[in-house]
């Protein structure tokens, strides 16, 4: 009676957490109703933690209610073995009205012909089966015009948000924790459940998941993987958008791509879209939160690789093509703290972004009037008889109508009208020559204009889209030496920016409208190092304009600081530094003597200079692999110079691996110099790194 009465409980208690999934249950319930239309099959697919188990026991316990006796096959012990199955359903075979239940039926995969030509045409009359799988049923059954109309594929979906926050209220978790479990889980049952059952260490703490539910969520969600690059391959399609053979060949190499692409099609926790490669929501999640928590290098390695590959999308695309690439690669960044997260990846099709038409200049005036004033449509008239191709006009779909325009000029020489029309661009243009003169075949470029109907710059889709095209053209417009953006509220897009290596640099004053400009330096920092690090979550970006923010008056140009040497030659003159560090002739001619790093008038600079990059060394060391940097850069120059072998023999780690965290520390350490002020030294001695 006891164990009779647990089993009843049990059987219950599952029952009254299953949520959703009425179409399902409803053809189940259909085919244990006898009716003669119903199917006398029901392939139930879809990925591991999704559910289809619950809905097994759902049909046991409804037929059962209904007096039929249940045969219930678990496919893990049957090894592949017709003869085991055949063994296992027997009972289905000699008993009217039975029903045949056959879980995790990707186990024996292989039987699927056997089991539709051969087991089921000896199933006793008015039989039924469900089987359940993550492998989709083969075309055979649809194909086949006996079967096809006996058979029905139930494919099982995500719960949606509502159907998950029913789940948790079902295992006890309060409403005001509901909202991470249900943004980690995807709609996966297992990962909610899990999530369930770790709440937040306390009553209003952020919950994350503990490096044991992501272990479980791993071995159930994906299971065993052929071999690691598999599981690097898995790693690429759980950070990008999506995922199309070059994008992975840019990731993993020409020959790992032909060998895991085609794997990654048959996957059940992967859709195949014309897009590419998506995988379900939860398997994502999970990937990407177990690797962050388990190698946080490899999970910026992969990130920085994805951003870089996204950003030769962009250049490769033709200009309407390269919004969509952006969204895509916007995707990195979703979680990215922006105002209304501007860097979204949602798609926007009932906007159009076009280029401007003759007819549409009276709407753009008259637009910049009511949203910025007299002062800002004058300066629009201007650029539009100056420039009318750096406009962008947006659309909704089936309207003539501009519901928005931007406008993205190129300058490379001053010139007297342009001050005279535009505040902004005489601001602009003072900053330019006085901190970061353009060079020969250099031009500059400015998002000057964003307008959106009632004012404003407020985060919306037609401000998504112009943040689109602004980003389109950094990446793929060559020679642009510097680059600047206007924005009207600096509260709300400022911080955002600065955490974007993004300063303001200016504020002006336009007919009593106040205009913010940010600036970047491309010679200070490349578009491929920024879009690399900015994917990586351990590095700070670089400031990329040599000034310090202010915005004291109206008009005024901030204070720039001390004089740069060209990116480039900063970069060689770090490394020749390094190398040379302890051949005191050498490094006293270094070219880094001439930067912000001495003090001009120092009784001695190269003391100065030392300071200064042994203090950047140090300072590195924010994050596991900022430290493994550091020693992989001490070890190789600073504490002695040896070869690059020994000073990975000496590190105890792989070649490769040595590699990877040297260019790592080179790179932080340039970035850490180039942020760093000038050094004040009263050495008079070299200092050093004690060996380690």
């Amino acid at each position: 009676m006891g164990a009779a009465g647990l089993a009843d409980r049990l059987d219950a208690a599952r029952a009254g957490a299953l949520v959703g999934r009425e179409p399902e249950r409803a053809v189940l319930d259909l085919m244990l109703s006898g009716a003669a239309h119903a199917p006398l099959v029901a392939y139930l697919h879809g990925p591991g933690g999704i559910g289809k188990s619950s809905l097994v026991r759902y049909a046991a316990r409804q037929a059962e209610l209904a007096g039929r006796r249940v045969v219930h096959v678990d496919a893990r012990f049957l090894d592949a073995d017709p003869r085991r199955l055949e063994e296992a359903a027997a009972p289905a075979c000699a008993e009217p009205g039975a029903v045949l239940l056959i879980d995790t039926f990707e186990q024996c995969q292989p039987l699927e012909t056997w089991l539709r030509e051969t087991f089921l045409l000896r199933l006793a009359d008015q039989a039924i089966v469900v089987v359940a799988g993550r492998t989709a049923p083969d075309a055979e059954w649809s194909l086949d015009p006996g079967w096809a109309q006996l058979f029905t594929a139930l494919p099982v979906r995500p719960l949606d948000p509502a159907e998950s926050d029913a789940l948790l209220a079902a295992r006890g978790v309060p409403a005001e924790q509901r909202g991470a479990f249900v943004a980690f889980a995807g709609g996966s049952p297992l990962a909610l459940s899990l999530a369930a059952s770790v709440p937040p260490a306390a009553p209003g703490a952020p919950w994350y998941p503990t490096g044991d539910t992501l272990t479980t969520l791993v071995e159930r969600l994906v299971g065993d993987l052929p071999s690691a690059l598999h599981r690097r391959a898995l790693e690429v399609v759980a950070q990008a958008y999506v995922t199309r053979e070059p994008l992975l060949r840019a990731v993993l190499g020409d020959e790992d791509t032909s060998t895991v692409f085609p794997w990654l099609r048959q996957l059940p926790y992967i859709e195949v879209t014309p897009e590419g490669l998506h995988p379900h929501d939860a398997v994502r999640a999970t990937l990407e939160a177990d690797l962050r928590w388990r190698d946080p290098e490899r999970y910026d390695d992969i990130r920085a690789r994805i951003s870089l590959a996204g950003m030769e999308a962009v250049r490769s695309a033709t200009a309407d093509d390269a919004l969509l690439r952006i969204a895509e690669w916007m995707f990195l960044f979703r979680d990215q703290d922006g105002p209304d997260n501007l860097y979204n990846y949602r798609t926007h099709p009932h906007i159009e972004d076009t280029p401007l038409r003759p007819d549409d200049v009276p709407a753009l005036l008259r637009m910049a009037e009511e949203a910025e004033g007299p002062a800002s449509a004058a300066a629009v008239a201007h650029w539009l008889r100056r420039q009318p191709d750096a406009f962008r006009v947006h659309r909704y779909t089936g309207s003539t109508t501009p519901a928005s325009f931007m406008a993205i000029l190129r300058l490379d020489t001053p010139l007297p009208e342009d001050r005279a029309e535009d505040p902004v661009i005489a601001a602009v243009w003072d900053l330019v020559e006085a901190a970061a003169p353009l060079g020969p075949g250099e031009h500059l470029g400015i998002r000057r204009f964003a307008v959106q109907p009632g004012g404003g710059q407020r985060p919306s889709p037609l401000m998504e889209l112009i943040s689109r095209r602004t980003l389109a053209e950094e990446m793929r417009i060559p020679g642009r030496a510097v680059t600047f953006t206007v924005f009207e509220d600096a509260d709300l897009w400022g911080r955002y920016l600065a955490k974007a290596g993004v300063p303001e640099v200016a504020a002006v004053d336009v007919g009593g409208l106040r205009q913010h400009v940010f600036g970047r330096d491309w010679r200070r920092q490349t578009v491929e190092q920024w879009v690399q690090n900015w994917a990586r979550t351990a590095v700070t970006p670089l400031a990329t304009w040599p000034a310090t923010a202010s915005t004291n008056g109206p008009g005024d140009q901030l204070p720039r600081a001390s004089d740069q040497l060209p990116r480039a030659a900063f970069e060689k003159g770090v490394l020749e530094a390094l190398r040379t560090w302890h051949t005191p002739r050498e490094f006293a001619t270094s070219v880094l003597l001439h930067s912000h790093l001495v003090t001009p008038g120092s009784p001695n600079p190269t003391a100065d200079l030392r300071d200064a990059i042994t203090t950047a060394l140090d300072a590195i060391q924010t994050d596991p692999a900022g430290v493994k940097a550091h020693k992989a850069l001490t070890a190789a120059y600073i504490s002695a110079s040896r070869p690059h072998k020994a000073a990975a023999r000496r590190l105890g780690v792989p070649y490769g691996t040595y590699r990877r965290h040297l260019a790592l520390a080179k790179e932080r350490l340039i970035e850490q110099l180039l942020r760093q002020p000038a050094t004040r030294s009263t050495s008079t001695a070299p200092r050093s790194i004690p060996e380690e």
